[in-house]
């Protein structure tokens, strides 16, 4: 006998998780691929990880956050991070990722009672915001001498540098794309599960 679940049966949490991780393993890969002027990278890896931490719960979400950072590791972007300090790469990647997916989830848990909606939109920001400050904590950590070489070349700040170069548009976009997709992607499936 099966058990149902607010995410449904344990069969239907299995099948999500698997399709999430598929999702969060493509996205991961391919997600580097796409540019905006050449510079930024449109990434929509958090996407998935949002639903899942929420669907799913926090231990989700963590994982899902932790396949993200695997996947980073087979990227051609990751081969410019192991040549600064390869422990500091493989550190900073999963920590990030597993803490943006653990912390969407625990955001969820939360304020789930109150709203779901807005559970979904809050758990959308805290992801990115969690990915991108522990990520800006390595950096300040791991890649200091790399960060303050090209801080110099460039006549800005440490902070300055890292926001431009490191963070830049890529956060803005994450952050636009998290609170519309992750809510409205929510709600599809929320609406499916009703019919």
């Amino acid at each position: 006998m099966q058990t149902t679940t607010k995410a449904g049966t344990q069969a239907q949490r299995i099948a999500l998780m698997a399709l999430l991780t598929a999702l969060v393993a493509v996205l991961s890969y391919f997600g580097g691929f796409i540019k905006i002027g050449g510079f930024a990278s449109i990434s929509l890896t958090l996407i998935p990880v949002v639903l899942g931490a929420a669907l799913l719960g926090p231990l989700a979400g963590a994982w899902l956050g932790a396949v993200s950072g695997i996947v980073f590791f087979a990227t051609a972007d990751a081969m410019f991070w192991f040549g600064l300090s390869l422990p500091g790469t493989i550190i900073t990647v999963m920590i990030k990722g597993i803490m943006a997916g653990l912390c969407a989830g625990l955001v969820y848990k939360l304020l789930e009672k109150v709203n779901r909606y807005l559970a979904v939109i809050v758990s959308a920001i805290v992801c990115p915001v969690v990915n991108t400050g522990l990520f800006i904590l390595g950096c300040f950590i791991f890649f200091m001498d790399t960060v303050k070489g090209g801080a110099a070349a460039e006549g800005l700040s440490v902070a300055a540098y890292i926001i431009v170069f490191y963070v830049g548009m890529n956060f803005v976009f994450e952050l636009i794309a998290n609170i519309i997709l992750s809510p409205s992607i929510y709600r599809l499936i929320e609406f499916r599960k009703k019919k």
